[in-house]
This record gives C-alpha cells, sequence and structure tokens, in this order.
C-alpha cells in the first residue's frame, strides 16, 4: 500500500480493528515501569487483563497522582464499561486517581498480585540477556560479536 491509500485508509481500518478487538476482562492490573529514553528517567504505564491482553501503554515523564489520572482517562475512553476490579502493586498514585475517576471499583494492592506482569509479560532477566545477545550476532552476521551494553 502506498503512502497516498495509507493516509485515505489508515483511519477507517484502525477503526474496524477496534472494533473487532475482544472486550477486556473485569479484573485489571496496572504497573509502572522505569524506562531510559535518550539518557532521561521516564515512567512507562501499563495495563492489562487476568487474561494477560495488554489493555494500554503510556509514557509520561513524572509518576504522581495526576500521571496517574491522565493514564485512567486514557485507559476508560472509548469503553463502554468499567473494570469490577484494579489490582495495582501499592503506588499511592493509583489510589488517589482510582478515588476521583472510577471510585466505584474495589481497588486491591499488592506487589505480589502484579506478578502477571512479571511472568506474562516479560521474560526471566537472563532469558533477555541472552535473546538479545543471539540477535546482536545474528544482526552483525557474526558469532563473536560484542553484545550491546545493558539498559
Amino acid at each position: 500500500m502506498s503512502v497516498n491509500g495509507t493516509s485515505k485508509f489508515g483511519a477507517e481500518f484502525a477503526k474496524r480493528l477496534r472494533r473487532r478487538r475482544p472486550q477486556p476482562g473485569d479484573v485489571w492490573h496496572l504497573d509502572e515501569v522505569f524506562v531510559r529514553i535518550n539518557g532521561t528517567l521516564h515512567y512507562l504505564w501499563r495495563a492489562v487483563d487476568q487474561k494477560g491482553v495488554e489493555l494500554d501503554i503510556l509514557v509520561q515523564g513524572r509518576r504522581n497522582a495526576a500521571a496517574a489520572k491522565r493514564f485512567f482517562k486514557r485507559l476508560l475512553r472509548g469503553l463502554r464499561y468499567k473494570p469490577r476490579r484494579l489490582i495495582t502493586d501499592g503506588l499511592r498514585s493509583y489510589g488517589a486517581a482510582q478515588r476521583v475517576i472510577i471510585p466505584d471499583v474495589r481497588h486491591r494492592t499488592s506487589r505480589y498480585l502484579t506478578d502477571i506482569f512479571d511472568k506474562r509479560l516479560f521474560p526471566s532477566r537472563a532469558n533477555f540477556r541472552v535473546a538479545r545477545v543471539t540477535a546482536w550476532a545474528k544482526i552483525s552476521g557474526y558469532r563473536d560479536a560484542s553484545p550491546p551494553r545493558a539498559l
């Protein structure tokens, strides 16, 4: 498809894809991760349902109640229903935002209940490093390639 075709049909195609997306579950897990972008520390906010389906991600420069409210509003935009339960890692910003945006939703906090992110979404650190080294060797075309620096 050409650039003109993408600009002409892209919005309609995205709209149809969103319509076909399965309805997320009623238990949502929320978590944030520190990431560096061009040497600056940012926060990657993530939300998945109980099946591990990613609902939304958002990169922000802050990790306060206003940032959590922004993430909740973005997460609920376009949905006709709210979750039955939110599970977070105990960051107080989530509680402040939840009390304002969706006060009727039950909020559970536990750093162990958000293990869904560690187990399903990301491989173990050791496997991640091995995969990076292997990918680097394949990209560079020879086996003795030096791996990229750690993140």
